[in-house]
């Protein structure tokens, strides 16, 4: 077997952000195309503007770049980007995020916005092997009457999207503030997820399990602070699925080697590894892998582990579940 286990793994990617794809030269081109000024003249001086003091500070870059998706054919192009060189990863399945409310207020009508991201997925499937599951999610910062407009948006294409999550600025918009809309999701047959447990503490993770009934947690990586969350967590087997890169390039973490997902793995969580917004972030998935592997010294059964935890907590029907996990059994074991 070749020495990078990283790249020989299957795996599975469920916490990206299809606009967070948006690579710089894409971003440029895109903009050139449907006549949208952008503050960045070149590649180089968008990187420049990468720098972030916290997730606000991401996020109003990230709003700000995707004014340039403007039609159909850009949500295509944005989608199939991110899906090739997710491959190149190796990931065959992802659940990805998109956030129409962030187009729907531009003026982009919510079809357009789904019709360029499903008919990439499409083509990915048929043409790269990769299935995929699409989430759509709430922006946090906005009211949940705004919330529960886009959910009655969603539910003519309820069979293009699999679940409904919560994203955006986490601090002083708890989980709570959209449990109506979260059960009247539910009612209408989506799973929920929710970023929780980021920058909000952990009575933010505690909202999302409670009233929110979400199935996973998105970054999670403060539950360490409640050892009775810890509990719970382990206890029902809810999927973390954390970002490492990210959580330390909106100074969650200081550096990578202060993150907390050793310890996370330790208490028996099931923890999964994910890239979140990789354009803005410097790391698509198998740079998140390669990072806590070194910083934590995470041998090959943990690597292992977090490839089979990323199907296990996936949203795959549980014989696509079983088909990924035998590939990975067979990859540890050695056998062909």
């Amino acid at each position: 077997m070749s020495s990078d286990l990283v790249g020989e793994l299957p795996k599975a990617e469920l916490h990206v952000h299809i606009e967070g794809t948006l690579e710089p030269d894409l971003m440029l081109a895109l903009g050139e195309r449907n006549g949208v000024p952008l503050p960045y003249a070149s590649v180089e001086e968008a990187l420049e503007a990468y720098e972030f003091t916290d997730l606000q500070s991401f996020l109003e870059v990230y709003y700000e770049g995707a004014r340039v998706l403007q039609r159909e054919e850009d949500f295509h192009d944005l989608t199939q980007a991110y899906l090739e060189r997710a491959r190149r990863d190796n990931v065959v399945h992802a659940e990805i995020f998109f956030d129409p409310q962030a187009h729907t207020e531009r003026g982009v009508k919510f079809e357009v916005v789904l019709e360029g991201i499903l008919s990439a997925l499409d083509a990915a499937d048929a043409e790269l092997g990769m299935t995929s599951r699409l989430i759509l999610c709430f922006l946090r910062h906005l009211s949940p009457e705004q919330a529960m407009a886009t959910l009655e948006q969603a539910l003519p294409h309820r069979d293009a999207i699999v679940g409904v999550g919560l994203d955006s600025s986490e601090l002083g918009n708890p989980p709570s503030r959209f449990a109506r809309v979260f059960d009247r999701a539910r009612e209408e047959g989506f799973l929920t997820v929710a970023h929780a447990g980021e920058e909000g503490p952990p009575e933010y993770i505690w909202e999302a399990l409670n009233e929110l009934h979400v199935r996973r947690i998105d970054h999670g990586v403060r539950c360490l602070e409640d050892d009775r969350l810890v509990e719970r967590l382990r206890r029902d087997r809810v999927p973390l699925t954390v970002c490492p890169l990210s959580n330390v390039k909106l100074r969650v973490f200081d550096r990578i080697e202060s993150h907390s997902i050793a310890r996370l793995l330790d208490a028996g969580l099931c923890v999964t590894v994910n890239s979140d917004d990789p354009a803005y972030f410097g790391g698509y998935i198998n740079d998140n892998y390669r990072a806590v592997r070194d910083a934590h010294e995470i041998d090959r059964a943990g690597l292992v582990q977090l490839a089979r935890n990323s199907f296990v907590g996936s949203f795959l029907d549980d014989a696509a579940k079983s088909r990924h996990l035998a590939e990975l059994d067979r990859l540890a074991s050695g056998t062909s």
